[in-house]
């Protein structure tokens, strides 16, 4: 079966075209349009996927959207309804974009189709599944298990915000649902506002400022006392209850009632470019252990529900890795998979494989030890010639090395050397993670690279972490997990003989003296909890990025490099060579590989476009 799924108009618009149940081509609409989180009709990322298919609309046997808008319409009405006259200001602004658009979505799909290219109507079938069987989907389908559990966490769907479910060859079916207004990946959003990120873009910052916090410290334990007294009730099942007094995203145009929560907390809300204080990382803190209980007890139920060995996760609240890693650690199954696009992009690929295995009954056939995600190397690739019309358009120099070894001993060098490579590569990646593709690599070695990359590349918060990629074979020798992370979605602490003591009084460090001191042989990856959120690279799935690492190693002794995602701050991942060189020039990094061709910043041309990323992208 030749099928297109899509997802769109709430954010991270995506689009995917799967064939017999193997995954053809996929990529988010953001990529395309640069457009961060991109929520409008994936019309580009469509026409990438017809292309990379050789398809055209005609030749397709069912086009699948990643929800059902009528039922999410209904969840809205009747909340608005409950809250009466409460909300009103909301619900005008709402009512008209679903008058417009997502009530005749139906519509809507078929004549942006026809903007793409002429098909017939008549022959169009248009399916409709529900928002978590479509998460469910992206999760189980796509693992490696023929019977697994599967937990699916995000905000809010139609009207569920988190499911059990038991996958069991091609069919999967619901077995428990929490519902809206109670939702974990709501409490989590609640909490990112609150600190003052972006919700659906700011969630990582709220997990990687909890390590800041003082684990164990009276301050942490209030906290999460006065949020489980008032706030969130979590369930011994994993389930949870929200206090709507404190929240505001039913009906309001904000998170939470901010003067409540100030009132409970005596912290008032995080302006974004506020200092952050050790108040808000024991806040952040709090809230990531509630989350991670939840998590965990879902896990739990799961087990007890299906009595599997192996669990799958999806929904935006998988990709919370730490949370992740707890489920791991908690060893409550055999075998955890996670979904690499977990969020709604993700929900496109769910889409068009449960219309395969559910809809049309396809036999669906696993090996029980590879997933079919290729890497999750699904995106667009670049051939010479287009390299070398970037190359012309801007003037730029660059070497074209043919011989790859040349090519990897150089760009390593450059690394141990202390440079800072913008690394472009094959396809771009599926998911919000770059994953040795489209990423900023780094000498992990480095004490100052964390702080370069982060202020002077990235341009965000010096508190960000940063990933390392270790070759498969020597994750274990650095780092303690027992499991592969492919796709950037587990958290493993730095093994013990590589770490450096602590001094006395360090809980008592400012947030940026604890950043900044060197807790292990590999300082640039460490986190401030000794924690490192970990890509091991396979060379069956990337086998020129598991050179470079070993290339690097002879120079170095360590498998390791900084992985980061290609791009600034409120830039979506660079996808095509035009995005990386511009990037690469309006930054300070010193090197930049596409493909064959090497250039060094030194011998460029001086940048002579007055164009301004903080102006063109909003920050997140």
């Amino acid at each position: 079966m030749k099928i297109l799924g899509i997802s769109a108009f709430y954010h991270d618009s995506a689009a995917v075209i799967t064939i017999d149940g193997k995954i053809i081509a996929a990529v988010q609409e953001e990529r395309l349009t640069r457009k961060k989180h991109d929520p409008s009709f994936p019309k580009n990322a469509i026409k990438f996927c017809l292309e990379q298919s050789e398809l055209k609309i005609d030749d397709l046997d069912a086009v699948v959207f990643y929800d059902k808008p009528w039922l999410k319409f209904e969840r809205l009405m009747l909340t608005y309804n409950m809250y009466a006259p409460k909300g009103f200001k909301s619900f005008l602004e709402a009512a008209p974009v679903w008058a417009k658009e997502k009530l005749f979505l139906k519509k809507v799909i078929m004549d942006e189709l026809a903007s793409i290219q002429e098909y017939n109507i008549e022959k169009l079938k248009l399916l409709f599944p529900s928002h978590h069987l479509s998460h469910s989907a992206s999760a189980f389908y796509p693992s490696p298990f023929e019977k697994a559990a599967i937990v699916t966490i995000d905000g809010v769907g139609e009207w569920a915000t988190a499911s059990i479910s038991l996958g069991e060859g091609k069919d999967i079916t619901t077995m428990k649902e929490l519902h809206f207004p109670h939702s974990v990946g709501l409490f989590y959003s609640a909490i990112t506002y609150y600190l003052g990120f972006r919700v659906n873009s700011g969630e990582y910052k709220v997990m990687g400022l909890a390590p800041y916090g003082n684990k164990g410290s009276k301050e942490v334990e209030n906290y999460k006392k006065l949020l489980k007294e008032n706030i969130i009730d979590v369930k011994e099942d994993g389930s949870c209850w929200l206090n709507q007094e404190y929240f505001d995203y039913s009906t309001g145009l904000q998170m939470t009632k901010n003067k409540k929560w100030k009132k409970l907390f005596g912290l008032a809300k995080r302006t974004p470019e506020q200092e952050l204080l050790q108040t808000h990382c024991d806040f952040a803190l709090a809230c990531q252990e509630i989350t991670e209980e939840a998590v965990v007890n879902m896990a739990k139920t799961a087990k007890q529900l299906t009595g599997c060995e192996n669990l799958c996760l999806a929904g935006g609240t998988a990709l919370n890795c730490v949370a992740n890693n707890k489920v791991l650690l908690a060893d409550i199954f055999k075998n955890v998979w996670i979904q690499p696009a977990a969020g709604d992009a993700g929900g496109a690929l769910g889409a068009a494989l449960a219309t395969e295995y559910i809809y049309y009954g396809s036999q669906r056939i696993t090996d029980g030890k590879n997933d079919i995600m290729q890497g999750s190397y699904l995106g667009p690739s670049f051939k010479d010639y287009q390299i070398e019309q970037t190359i012309k358009q801007y003037k730029a120099k660059a070497v074209k090395i043919e011989d790859e070894q040349e090519l990897l001993q150089k760009t390593a060098k450059a690394l141990a050397d202390g440079k800072v490579v913008g690394w472009f590569q094959g396809k771009t990646e599926w998911g919000p993670r770059a994953l040795g593709n489209r990423s900023i690599l780094g000498d992990p070695r480095n004490p100052d690279m964390q702080m370069k990359m982060n202020l002077k590349i990235k341009y965000r918060e010096s508190f960000r972490p940063f990933a390392p990629s270790v070759t498969e074979e020597d994750s274990k020798n650095y780092f303690e997990i027992n499991a592969k992370s492919p796709y950037m979605l587990l958290t493993s602490q730095i093994n013990k003989d590589i770490r450096f003591e602590l001094p006395e009084g360090y809980n008592n460090f400012s947030v940026k003296d604890k950043l900044y001191y060197k807790r292990s042989e590999i300082p640039a990856v460490t986190h401030i909890d000794y924690s490192a959120r970990l890509q091991t690279v396979s060379q069956d799935t990337n086998p020129r990025y598991h050179k470079l690492i070993k290339e690097f190693e002879k120079l170095s002794s360590y498998p390791i490099v900084i992985n980061t995602s290609f791009n600034v701050r409120g830039e979506p991942i660079v996808c095509t060579p035009e995005d990386a060189y511009r990037c690469f020039m309006r930054t300070e990094m010193d090197v930049l590989v596409i493909g064959n061709y090497y250039f060094e910043k030194e011998n460029q041309p001086e940048w002579q476009k007055k164009d301004n990323w903080k102006q063109e992208f909003v920050l997140d």
